[in-house]
């Protein structure tokens, strides 16, 4: 069994879905397990419409858009109005719109409750256009598969009851090719978990672990894994091989060609992780594997944007100490809210967060009691990989640093954005 992965870009639209089918119809031999996510840019679309986040009387326009995206997809694919796909499309939208509907709770469960439903859609839409294109294939909802616990939004994978939910279900699809989603997992009481943003790349790889695939391949939009986003870089560098542990590095630092948590998985099982272009699939493209050096050997770029510093201070002028520092690690554990990087003095505890209002002001109510908070929002995280302290003075460009670390091999760099 091998494992594909496509992520939105490379479905986000009816030519590129078919584009997806003739990739995978010329290698579904010997069995191909197909994780695919949401359809282009459905996931932001659906985080507007978790419950709480905007005003209720947003809603039906927004879920309109979602719905004409959709249906606009699938009526280029599939010509004939009465295909089975529009029935499974209708029920789908009518339990969203249930979902979106609910008072607002928790939001990390509500959001898990609401964004599910883009891999729920994509997956419907590709597995009937396989069939229809001559590629038999099983649809398979993989939050019958992927077990979590109920941490919302970042779930944490019970790889026990994972595994023999897949050796069951992998036993009664067989050997053919197998369509299903990435992103989404479930609780061990049903309700439906995700593994963190972009974590279909993670989907993939935790069922490349059960399954002892022969090979894991991430299909992107560039030629591999690059050293730098080719976005914000002109003259990338394509890395050909890359060890694993550097992958995981990359990834923790915020490399978006794969997820933080993807590489582990396959490490343990001498898996090889592919990264090619569904542009131009004949290409080598890049491989995570078993190997002693990154090759070539090039500084790296990753850049985060919308990031916030937030130092905390304790409020009597004492010194942060490890009791502060539990309670603040507990509630950020809580929310749910990971650290990109983070700083500590004897008065003060400073760290960079991804810029979400909902869960800073949340942190923020909790933490205010007992500290005083000081932040500055809209700032950019440059993460230089074998940097120069000339690469860094290019980089920076005369910005001002508001916090900075820097390793043997890594420097990170809290900095004012360009301006326009």
């Amino acid at each position: 069994m091998r494992v594909f992965k496509f992520g939105g870009a490379s479905v986000n639209s009816a030519a590129a879905v078919r584009n997806m089918t003739e990739i995978v119809r010329r290698s579904c031999d010997g069995g191909l397990l197909v994780v695919v996510s949401a359809m282009g840019k459905t996931t932001n679309r659906l985080e507007q419409l978790v419950p709480g986040v905007r005003p209720a009387k947003e809603h039906p326009r927004m879920m309109e858009e979602l719905r004409d995206y959709h249906d606009q997809m699938a009526h280029e694919l599939f010509p004939d109005p009465g295909h089975e796909v529009f029935a499974d499309l209708r029920q789908l939208f009518a339990q969203l719109e249930a979902a979106t509907r609910r008072e607002p709770s928790s939001y990390n469960y509500d959001y898990d409750q609401t964004v599910c439903f883009g891999e729920l859609l994509s997956t419907t839409i590709i597995s009937h256009f396989l069939r229809s294109a001559g590629v038999p294939n099983r649809w398979l909802d993989i939050r019958q598969v992927i077990r979590t616990d109920s941490n919302y939004r970042e779930g944490l994978v019970d790889f026990a009851a994972t595994q023999a939910a897949a050796n069951s279900a992998f036993a009664a699809l067989g050997d053919g090719t197998v369509v299903t989603q990435g992103f989404i997992a479930a609780a061990a009481d049903g309700c439906t978990t995700t593994l963190g943003r972009e974590g279909s790349d993670y989907s993939a790889s935790i069922l490349s672990f059960c399954l002892d695939a022969e090979s894991m391949t991430i299909w992107k939009d560039v030629p591999g894994f690059l050293n730098a986003d080719p976005k914000h870089f002109k003259d990338t560098v394509k890395i050909e091989q890359i060890p694993y542990n550097e992958a995981i590095e990359l990834a923790y630092y915020g490399a978006s060609v794969i997820h933080p948590k993807t590489v582990k998985p396959i490490q343990n099982k001498n898996i090889k992780l592919h990264i090619k272009s569904f542009l131009n699939p004949e290409a080598e493209g890049s491989v995570v594997g078993p190997f002693d050096t990154i090759r070539p050997l090039t500084p790296l770029y990753i850049l985060k944007n919308n990031q916030t510093l937030l130092s905390i201070l304790p409020k009597d002028f004492s010194f942060i100490a490890e009791n502060n520092l539990r309670e603040i690690f507990s509630l950020l554990a809580r929310l749910n809210i990971r650290v990109n990087l983070m700083q500590n003095s004897a008065l003060s505890f400073s760290i960079c967060i991804d810029d979400n209002a909902m869960l800073l002001e949340q942190l923020q109510q909790g933490l205010s009691a007992q500290f005083r908070l000081r932040y500055n929002r809209g700032l950019q995280l440059v993460t230089i990989r074998y940097y120069t302290q000339s690469i860094i003075d290019q980089i920076v460009d005369g910005r001002p640093i508001v916090l900075q670390q820097r390793s043997r091999a890594t420097a990170q760099l809290l900095v004012k954005p360009v301006e326009n």
